[in-house]
Parts: structure tokens; sequence; C-alpha cells
């Protein structure tokens, strides 16, 4: 997997994971989806940041998001 790819997904499912997480805290239930969409987005993200050499920069992540999106369209 590419790590522009994974960063954009590990991003996405972390920005999904967390209104479900605070969401099913508020209601008092088990978090159980949410916090699998968290382990998968952290584990997406480090494997981004450990496998690109050089590793990102903040100001790496929007232009690997376009790309990302480029790629698609």
């Amino acid at each position: 997997m590419d790590t522009d790819l994974a960063l954009v997904l590990g991003l996405l499912l972390a920005f999904l994971a967390i209104p479900a997480l605070l969401s099913a805290a508020s209601d008092r239930r088990a978090p159980r989806v949410s916090a699998v969409f968290l382990v998968f987005a952290v584990g997406l993200l480090l494997y981004a940041f450990s496998t690109k050499s050089g590793g990102y920069q903040i100001e790496d992540i929007p232009k690997a998001i376009f790309r990302v999106i480029g790629r698609f369209t």
C-alpha cells in the first residue's frame, strides 16, 4: 500500500471514529465500532509515518491528500 494512501485512509478513519466515540460515551454505551476504527486509523498512520523515507511534515499532509484524490479522479 502506498504511504500517501495509508495516511489519507488513517486520517479519514480517525475523523470518523472520534465523533462516534464521543457519541457512544455520551449515550453510556460501549464504543466498540469506533474503537476498532480508531485502532485501524492509528495502525495506518503508524505505517505511513514509519515507511515513508524522511517521514511526513505538517505541510506534506495536504499535498498527500490532494495526490490521493488526484489519483482517483
